[in-house]
């Protein structure tokens, strides 16, 4: 029996897989007979690579694919253009027919593809934006903390300055008022005795 199957290749915990027909005796990733693509399910939506009309062959000789490449061909239409062309080959429809059905479903689910790339492009900005304000917002708070903190530093050192400038000033202006107290008595004094010889003169 000819079997639709996938071929592991790529490095531990990124792998890559063709598909390929091979016997079903033939060992996994051994000997097979062609290559149709190759699935890459790492990416989101996953990348399928494949030879449409090699693969529609190959169905219609009668190659059985596995579980996850029949997911896969109904995935690209390839299944469905199969039953099409069944229903040609019966007489149920002509060509022009079913060439246009599988144009119009095709429309639909690369609409729905394009739809769905653009969601999760939509969501993966929103999630960087979100995280960019997150991330805004704890260095504004942070900054603010900053400020606030040398702030109160700057609060806590000041009164001891002060005072200590007001200690070390205050010997000195107690000297000055004594040395000036002396020289205002002196004054006092002498203003008198100008007085009394003023008179004796005349």
């Amino acid at each position: 029996m000819v079997k639709i199957r996938l071929a592991r290749r790529g490095r531990k915990k990124l792998a890559m897989f063709d598909l390929v027909v091979a016997n079903a005796t033939a060992p996994r990733d051994g000997r097979f007979i062609e290559k149709l693509g190759t699935y890459n399910p790492n990416t989101v939506p996953a990348t399928i690579v494949l030879q449409d009309d090699k693969a529609l062959t190959w169905l219609m000789n009668g190659a059985q694919p596995t579980d996850t490449v029949r997911a896969i061909l109904s995935y690209r239409g390839i299944l469905y253009k199969k039953h099409l062309q069944i229903g040609v080959n019966k007489g149920a429809l002509t060509q022009e027919d079913a060439d246009a059905k599988f144009e119009a479903w095709k429309a639909g689910k690369d609409s729905k593809i394009s739809g769905r790339v653009d969601s999760l492009a939509k969501a993966k900005a929103d999630a960087s934006k979100s995280r960019l304000e997150a991330e805004t917002k704890v260095n504004e708070a942070r900054i603010a903390a900053q400020a606030a903190k040398q702030a109160a530093e700057i609060a806590a050192a000041a009164p001891p300055v002060v005072e200590e400038v007001v200690a070390e000033e205050a010997p000195a202006v107690e000297a000055a008022a004594e040395e000036v107290a002396p020289v205002e008595e002196a004054a006092e004094e002498a203003a008198p005795s100008a007085e009394t010889e003023t008179p004796t003169a005349e």
